[in-house]
C-alpha cells in the first residue's frame, strides 16, 4: 500500500533546518532496527549535498543506558522531551515490551513519553514496533502490518486495526508500519522517495547496497525466497523486461526467455518475486514513469509511451491507482519548474 506524494503529512519541517527524525530507543531493542532509520534518511541529500533529514534517539527514560537484544547496552543522549521536536517519530522492534505485547496496553513510563508527540507528526514503526502504535491508539480503523509471526496475536490484541499480514509495509498517509528487518529498510526507502522523489531514493539505496525498490505490497513470505540451483529461476526474462519497458511485452514472451511454458513460468515467477508477472511489469512502469516525471521536461504523452502504458490516459489511471495522484500532481511535487511544460 502507498500513498501518493502530494500527501506530505508529517514530511514538513521549519524552514532552514531539517525534517527532524526522532528514533524511540526501547528496552530490548534490536540493534539493527534501531539503526535503519540512522542510516537511511542519514544518507539523504539534496542537490547541493545538504542533509535532508536530522535524525536523533532518544528514550523513554532521561538520557542513559537502555539494554539491547544483543550482549551490549547503548547510551542515548536524548530523553522523552525530544518526541515534542519530531516531524517523524520511528518506533524500532523490541523483544521487552511487557504489557504492550502481552496485554495491548502501555506502560506508564511509555505513555508519558508518547505524550510529548505532537498532532500531525507522522508515526512509523518496524515491526513489533506497530505494537506500541496501536497501544496508544494510533493505529484504530486504520490498515497496518507487522511481523507475520507475530500478526495473528496482533490481530487478537488490536482488532480495531485492519491488520494485513502479507505484505512487506503500509503506508497510510501520516502513520506508517512494517514488516521486521529488511522490510523496515525498504519503509524507510520508500518514505525518501515519497518525501524527495525517485533519485534521492535511488541514491540512498546505492549508498547501502539495497534494492532501490521494493513495492509495500509485495508478500512478506515467498515460497523460494533463494532459487533452488537445479531449477532454472526467472531472472533473466526480469532483465530483458527491464529492457524493453516501452515495448508490448506478452507473458508468454517472458516465458520464452527462460525456455518455460507460461504456466510453469508464472508459478516459479510468483514463488521468486511473491508477485505474479503482470503486477510486477505495472510496478516496473509506474517507477520508470516516476523517474521520467521526475527527471526530465518529456510530455506525459511521451513518458506514457517510454514508460510502457502507451496512452497517457491509462498512465493516469496507473499512477492514480498507485499512488493517488494524476502524472501532472506528480511532476508538480518533485519538478515544480518544469510543471508548466507538461498537459495533463
Amino acid at each position: 500500500m502507498t500513498s501518493g506524494p502530494g500527501d506530505t503529512s508529517g514530511t514538513s519541517a521549519p524552514s532552514g533546518r531539517p525534517h527532524r527524525v526522532v528514533v524511540l530507543a526501547l528496552d530490548g531493542l534490536l540493534p539493527f532496527e534501531l539503526g535503519i532509520a540512522p542510516r537511511i534518511f542519514g544518507l539523504a541529500r539534496d542537490e547541493q549535498r545538504r542533509p535532508l533529514y536530522e535524525v536523533i534517539t532518544c528514550s523513554v527514560r532521561p538520557p542513559g543506558p537502555v539494554d539491547t537484544d544483543a550482549d551490549f547496552a547503548i547510551m542515548v543522549e536524548n530523553g522523552p522531551e525530544a518526541l515534542a521536536t519530531a516531524d517523524t517519530v520511528v518506533v524500532p522492534a523490541s523483544y521487552e515490551l511487557g504489557p504492550v505485547y502481552r496485554e495491548g496496553v502501555l506502560t506508564g513510563e511509555l505513555a508519558a513519553a508518547l505524550a510529548h508527540v505532537r498532532p500531525g507528526t507522522r508515526l512509523v514503526a518496524i515491526c513489533t514496533g506497530g505494537f506500541v502504535l496501536a497501544a496508544a491508539g494510533y493505529l484504530d480503523g486504520r490498515p497496518a502490518t507487522t511481523h507475520w509471526a507475530s500478526a495473528e496475536h496482533f490481530q487478537r490484541l488490536f482488532p480495531k486495526v485492519q491488520v494485513d499480514a502479507d505484505v512487506l509495509f503500509v503506508d497510510d498517509g501520516d502513520v506508517l508500519t512494517s514488516a521486521g528487518v529488511a522490510a523496515g529498510i525498504d519503509l524507510c526507502v520508500h518514505i525518501v522517495r515519497r518525501d524527495h522523489g525517485t533519485a534521492v531514493a535511488n541514491e540512498v539505496a546505492r549508498r547501502t547496497v539495497v534494492p532501490p525498490h521494493r513495492d509495500g505490497g509485495q508478500a512478506q513470505f515467498i515460497e523460494r525466497p533463494v532459487p533452488d540451483p537445479q531449477q532454472s529461476s526467472t531472472t533473466a526474462a526480469r532483465a530483458w523486461a527491464l529492457g524493453r519497458l516501452h515495448e508490448p511485452i506478452q507473458l508468454r514472451d517472458m516465458a520464452a526467455q527462460e525456455s518455460m511454458s507460461v504456466r510453469t513460468f508464472t508459478r516459479r515467477f510468483r514463488e521468486e518475486v511473491g508477485v505474479s508477472p503482470g503486477q510486477w511489469l505495472t510496478r516496473q512502469r509506474v517507477e520508470r514513469a516516476r523517474h521520467l516525471l521526475e527527471s526530465t521536461a518529456l510530455s506525459v504523452d511521451r513518458v506514457a509511451r517510454d514508460a510502457g502504458f502507451g496512452t497517457a490516459q491509462s498512465m493516469r489511471q496507473h499512477l492514480q491507482a498507485a499512488l493517488g495522484v494524476t502524472p501532472t500532481g506528480y511532476r508538480r511535487t518533485f519538478r515544480a519548474e518544469l510543471s508548466t511544460a507538461c498537459g495533463e
